[in-house]
């Protein structure tokens, strides 16, 4: 498991993000209701790493960066989760969606598989860098989202300006 040697509460326009750095990379994007806090670091390497990831995220949101290329540090998730966060990053790209039952098959997994790759997405403690904001439900319904609907659903929008999808409820 990774050790998380800087972190913060990044205020941004998504609102407060969690962002914690090890050594090798970038361990954690997420949601937060904490307040916003200064990076703390016990490592400048990985001071490094969480302040260009500020900076990307910031971009990104933005709409003036499509692409990371701060490292990630992926070694506290499983293989399977993985597996299936990467094919994610190596098939859909910026202003691309998928569905639940596509990435499966992307995987080379059947329709009995599709439950376990919305909960390696759901465990996705990348949010944002590893964009699985835009896997969707059949049909292309709004549906899941650890960072919650309406985080999804603007990420969607700051990705296609067509893109106007119902929220599920």
């Amino acid at each position: 498991m990774q050790n998380s040697t800087a972190r913060t509460v990044h205020a941004s326009t998504l609102g407060n993000l969690r962002i914690e750095a090890s050594t090798t990379g970038i361990t954690r994007v997420v949601r937060t209701d904490d307040a916003a806090t200064a990076p703390t670091a016990e490592n400048s390497c990985a001071l490094d790493y969480l302040v260009t990831a500020i900076v990307e995220i910031d971009g990104y949101l933005a709409g003036t960066r499509q692409e990371f290329t701060v490292p990630m540090d992926r070694s506290a998730m499983s293989a399977f989760d993985r597996q299936v966060l990467e094919t994610l990053e190596a098939t859909t790209g910026y202003g691309d969606t998928t569905t639940y039952g596509a990435l499966t098959r992307a995987l080379g997994r059947g329709p009995e598989d599709a439950r376990k790759v919305g909960g390696a997405l759901s465990r996705n403690p990348l949010l944002i860098l590893i964009p699985c904001h835009r896997v969707l439900g059949a049909g292309g319904a709004l549906t899941g989202y650890a960072g919650g609907l309406p985080a999804k659903r603007a990420l969607l929008d700051l990705e296609s300006a067509d893109l106007l999808l119902p929220l599920a409820i």
